[in-house]
């Protein structure tokens, strides 16, 4: 199906206006204006570009939200022209903020995405009347499912073929999943402001979010945490761990619409890093004070092993312990010798539901980073962070170390609870 008519920029600068010093659009008998929301990079600690908004009014100056525009049935010609014409403003506007070097969010209609390149051609023409580079511009994506996937790979194609960078926004709002990101190999993701939430709520959503973080990270998409209003918010974001790139909300910097004069920028990084950095050693602090004691009973079971004695009575003393899960022996090529002891007092609390698991002869264990770290330090103690052990499916963390006694070279393990 053609488009029924061409939407080129001479077509769309039809529909604005001057109102010095900003340009102004006009459709369906209202008026629209940009505004900007700075967006902050947590390393660098100042603004590396802003998401261009839309803010709408009526003739007589009554503000309307833009959901109410943007959300309702259209046609592709209304669609399509409404988001060229919102794009040129952004473009004209953007330029009053005498900002060289960082970039423009423009947010982009999964119909322009799908059917834009019907009408003709704009963004480039748009780009090069507005002397804003293509580098400079990041395309929004939003992340919501299309009747046809592959309708809107040509139109990412092209944008990057200009040079711009491709978002994809809203991640992690019910409906995601990470065949987009293989697809259209986003520059960044914008995270739905719904992960922190559920993180902030579930502790095993809490544990996921780094690693869904580092996921995306291989796959080549920096991060974005959008929606952090206040500011438990963004120190929980930080306390995770997450290692999330940029960062843009409320608590930040509130979308502004009066381009020459430009909000306060983002001060509080020092206060969030320090009480970050403080929490973070007192946790270190309480958590090696408590590794004390188990260090203590670890090195003396390895002694015992040094002397020849048997697993069981080598470890007797660290199996009486409440935190202590299973003690094991695991050869330098990883298999497993013998049985696995488990702890007196976890005895009680082992799921039965697992049991297929838990019998451990013979297993290989030489994928674990634990044992081949401590294969490569011998005579040193390693500890992991807290990690889901396949043998009950809880999370733990193990204690490791190389030893020689008169049977050979292996390595005791020994598995702490996770949670402390």
């Amino acid at each position: 199906m053609k488009a029924s008519f061409k939407l080129d920029l001479t077509c769309i600068r039809q529909w604005t206006r001057e109102d010095r010093p900003y340009i102004t659009g006009i459709a369906d008998g209202n008026r629209f204006h940009t505004a900007l929301q700075p967006i902050y990079s947590l390393a660098h600690r100042r603004i590396v570009g802003h998401e261009a908004l839309v803010r709408v009014f009526d003739m007589l100056g009554n503000s309307i939200s833009p959901a109410s525009i943007f959300d309702r049935e259209m046609s592709n010609d209304d669609m399509i022209q409404l988001d060229r014409l919102c794009r040129w403003l952004h473009l004209q506007n953007f330029k009053l903020i005498k900002d060289p070097l960082n970039w423009l969010f423009l947010n982009v209609s999964g119909q322009t995405l799908a059917r834009g390149l019907e009408y003709g051609s704009f963004f480039k023409d748009a780009i090069d009347a507005a002397g804003i580079p293509a580098h400079r511009i990041v395309i929004e994506v939003v992340e919501h499912p299309f009747e046809n996937p592959d309708w809107i790979i040509p139109a990412i194609r092209y944008y990057k073929e200009l040079g711009c960078l491709i978002a994809l926004d809203d991640f992690g709002a019910g409906h995601s999943n990470f065949d987009r990101i293989w697809t259209l190999k986003p520059d960044i993701v914008k995270l739905d402001r719904s992960f922190l939430t559920r993180a902030n709520n579930n502790r095993k959503i809490q544990n996921l979010f780094p690693g869904i973080v580092s996921l995306l990270h291989q796959a080549g998409s920096l991060v974005l945490m959008e929606g952090i209003e206040t500011q438990a918010q963004a120190q929980a974001l930080i306390a995770i761990e997450s290692d999330v790139d940029f960062v843009q909300g409320f608590y930040f910097a509130r979308p502004f619409t009066d381009l020459l004069s430009l909000p306060p920028v983002f001060d509080q990084f020092p206060m969030l890093m320090n009480r970050y950095k403080n929490e973070r050693d007192c946790t270190d602090i309480q958590f090696q004070d408590k590794l004390v004691k188990y260090r203590t009973l670890f090195i003396n079971a390895v002694g015992e092993l040094k002397k020849g004695k048997a697993l069981f009575n080598a470890c007797s003393e660290l199996l009486d312990d409440p935190m202590v899960v299973r003690c094991y022996n695991i050869g330098t090529n990883g298999i497993q010798i013998g049985n696995t002891l488990v702890g007196k007092h976890y005895v009680s609390q082992t799921d039965k539901r697992f049991k297929p698991l838990e019998d451990a002869r013979s297993a290989d264990w030489f994928r674990r980073h634990y044992l081949r770290r401590a294969i490569t330090h011998p005579g040193q103690i390693q500890v992991t962070r807290p990690y889901l052990s396949i043998t009950g499916a809880h999370m733990c963390i193990t204690l490791s170390m190389k030893f020689s006694n008169p049977s050979g070279n292996s390595v005791l393990c020994c598995d702490l609870m996770g949670s402390w």
